[in-house]
């Protein structure tokens, strides 16, 4: 690999900065690519940008699973609706969340049950609460804001593929400092111990919690929320939503749909999904722990995806909605509701092969990391993590860059399992923070998917509140290296001052724009 230092960050960059501004995903994304070709090759570069296009898919296992999960999930979804299972579960909640309060918090608890991987979590969340949502006139961007910044942050503190995958990093960044074996403590044991220091992950899950029962916005999220209260529109009238199974499937017919339709389905996802983790991590002698960690969640998200398929072919078949040629052109109609999202992915991927090859994550975490003291090193951790993975679309190549540089470094600067654990943490933090902010992140991608967001819309909402749980986690870090108080002091101070500013900012805001900071749907939700 060459290396091109600052010219690194041009592609990324470029494509992050037209995206936001023109509000055009995929051209952007293409031209960031584009450019990367032309500075790798010194040429036109067309050649090099389709080669990394097309190896976005070909030479990776992992992004096709995930495209294969996408459209076994948009066949799904699909069926759910030609069966009636989304009316169904819209009749049920419009009879018990009858307030955007309730709304919100079933969606944002949900999310935090979900914590086993953040794709399923995405497409559960989003398509279980979808319907009630626009029903009682909250913005797609704030149910956009209500999963992504649950999905993702909740993936990371419990046993997930996130886990699974950070363990294999830590692994690698003790191989890398002058440890013995038998002086390097157990993957698992760093990350239990990581936990309360992953502060943006918690501190972001409490905001949408805040943020959800106080009824308060503010950036472009009030704007948003005061559109909708006041117009009906729960997105833009320019917006382009990432998915619309009703405008794209058309009404169902169904004279007497049922909530089995709907929950029968996502049961099994769940159900499977989760026993083929554990059953691809099975050796024999192995403990739960171990099955959990070493499981193919992707090959197991698949499984699940798949199984969802046939219960609702099976539901289909057994309340007589639909014939078998029915179902497969359900299927077929299924794949295009995923074909906007599997594009943003792949060209989100191409970009990401772009600043591999140019070295773009190696050149930030190497000027980051020359000139650093233990009691500033977590907060540029979470920073520099958190560009790398804005820069690059991806969490999990943020942490593989990352995670193997800072364990030295923070060994070599403290020369304690603690301030290892901490940057474990901060990691971790910085690559969700990273991910939250950035239009080319694939949880972002697929939160604006299944909530039927415009993405750049969802991006520039979230934005603001990404930034306020990240300003205040570096803080709270810095005095942390600097008196070692206790992480879950911390932490609840972390928590008064997140309600403090959502209040402060909202009212501020309000006031500037002449509205109420608490977003009322001014004419009744009940048809």
């Amino acid at each position: 690999m060459s290396d091109f230092g600052a010219l690194s960050l041009v592609p990324p960059l470029l494509a992050i900065l037209l995206a936001i501004v023109t509000r055009k995903a995929v051209l952007s994304l293409f031209l960031g690519v584009w450019v990367g070709g032309v500075i790798y090759t010194g040429g036109l570069g067309v050649g090099q940008t389709f080669t990394w296009i097309a190896s976005a898919l070909g030479d990776s296992v992992f992004h096709a699973q995930v495209v294969i999960f996408l459209l076994l999930l948009g066949s799904a979804v699909a069926m759910i609706w030609r069966i009636g299972g989304s009316y169904a579960v819209r009749d049920w909640t419009m009879d018990h969340l009858d307030s955007q309060r309730k709304a919100g918090v079933v969606a944002w608890l949900l999310g935090i049950a979900m914590f086993f991987d953040d794709y399923a979590n995405t497409a559960i969340v989003g398509s279980s609460v979808k319907d009630v949502s626009d029903r009682l006139k909250i913005s797609r961007e704030k149910l956009s804001y209500i999963v992504d910044s649950t999905a993702a942050p909740v993936s990371t503190l419990g046993i997930s593929s996130w886990v699974a995958y950070q363990l294999t990093m830590i692994e690698e960044g003790y191989a890398a400092t002058d440890l013995a074996a038998s002086e390097i403590p157990d993957a698992f044991e760093v990350f239990l111990q990581s936990i309360p220091f992953n502060m943006y992950a918690i501190l972001a899950i409490v905001m949408v919690g805040i943020v959800v029962l106080s009824g308060r916005d503010y950036g472009e999220m009030l704007g948003a929320e005061h559109r909708a209260a006041t117009t009906g529109l729960v997105s833009r009238e320019e917006a382009r939503p990432m998915q619309d199974v009703a405008a794209e499937l058309g009404e169902p017919d169904v004279t007497n749909p049922r909530l089995r339709s709907f929950f029968l389905p996502i049961a099994v996802l769940i159900v499977v999904t989760l026993g083929s983790g554990l059953y691809t991590g099975y050796q024999p002698g192995a403990t739960l722990q171990e099955m959990f960690t070493g499981g193919d969640y992707a090959m197991a998200l698949i499984f699940g995806s798949f199984a969802m398929v046939v219960s609702t072919y099976l539901l289909a078949w057994f309340d007589g909605h639909l014939t078998l040629s029915e179902s497969v052109d359900a299927t077929i109609d299924g794949f295009s509701l995923m074909l906007t999202a599997v594009t943003i992915l792949v060209l989100a991927w191409s970009i990401g092969n772009v600043a591999n090859d140019l070295g773009t994550g190696t050149y930030v975490a190497g000027i980051a990391t020359q000139t650093l003291s233990p009691a500033v090193l977590p907060a540029v951790v979470l920073f520099v993590t958190g560009f790398v993975a804005f820069s690059m679309g991806s969490a999990w190549a943020a942490m593989s860059i990352m995670t193997p540089i800072v364990i030295p470094v923070a060994w070599e600067l403290a020369g304690t399992h603690t301030m290892v654990a901490v940057v474990v943490g901060m990691v971790f933090s910085g690559a969700i923070f990273g991910d939250h902010t950035s239009p080319i992140s694939d949880t972002t991608v697929l939160s604006a998917t299944f909530t039927g967001a415009d993405l750049i819309d969802h991006v520039r909402t979230q934005l603001y509140y990404a930034i306020t749980v990240a300003v205040v986690t570096a803080s709270l870090m810095v005095v942390w290296g600097v008196t070692r108080i206790s992480p879950l002091v911390l932490l609840v101070v972390g928590v008064v001052v997140l309600t403090g500013l959502v209040y402060a900012l909202s009212a501020l805001d309000a006031r500037r724009r002449s509205i109420d900071p608490v977003q009322t749907p001014a004419e009744s939700t009940d048809d």
